[in-house]
């Protein structure tokens, strides 16, 4: 089995390596210390991509970045979908994503309540808090540090809470926490 990390690194600079070495040691119990296989290779914004097993790093690939302009949600209804880990193979998650129609992005519903996009994680702004899925598909590396410094809290997300948000965010390690406005929702 392969899996992958998503890094960002932008002027000279690699992002969130601690959290994206903690979920490699979560995925496959190797401690790596990624600093030894990574380098920001310009000013310019890039993704990097690290694909592993359970042994070794098996390659480091750099590509320019250019974040997707999402303003349409899809909602899918999966009670099967399982993707814990960053695999590689990604699928279950590509085959919802094509029932997308025409919509920019989907929001995957899970049991009757809200996980995550095909590339993010997602918070909802409650009026107070922001909130984000206790059972996210995956459990990503901006989420991760969020929680950590007490940005978001972990709740049961509904459809109506969903819905009935004031505002809503998606988080990866490329685009950090990013509030999107003017948003739509189809069913």
């Amino acid at each position: 089995m392969n899996y992958f990390e998503t890094i960002k690194c932008e002027d000279y600079e690699v992002f969130n390596l601690e959290y994206h070495e903690k979920r490699v040691a979560k995925t496959v119990s190797l401690n790596l210390n990624l600093q030894e296989y990574l380098y920001a290779p310009s000013k310019d914004l890039y993704r990097c991509k690290v694909v592993y097993d359970e042994n070794s790093i098996l390659s480091v690939d750099f590509f320019a970045y250019k974040k997707r302009e999402i303003k349409s949600f899809k909602i899918i209804e999966d009670d099967r979908i399982e993707y814990s880990k960053k695999y590689l193979n990604r699928s279950s998650l590509d085959n919802l994503y094509e029932k997308r129609e025409a919509c920019d992005e989907i929001i995957i519903i899970k049991n009757g309540l809200v996980t995550d996009t095909s590339i993010a994680n997602i918070a909802i702004f409650d009026g107070t808090n922001w909130l984000t899925p206790k059972q996210p598909l995956l459990e990503g590396t901006t989420r991760a540090r969020l929680l950590k410094e007490g940005s978001l809290v972990e709740k049961d997300i509904d459809l109506q809470m969903l819905k009935s948000c004031e505002k809503l965010a998606l988080m990866n390690a490329m685009i950090d926490f990013d509030i999107i406005k003017d948003y739509s929702f189809s069913l």
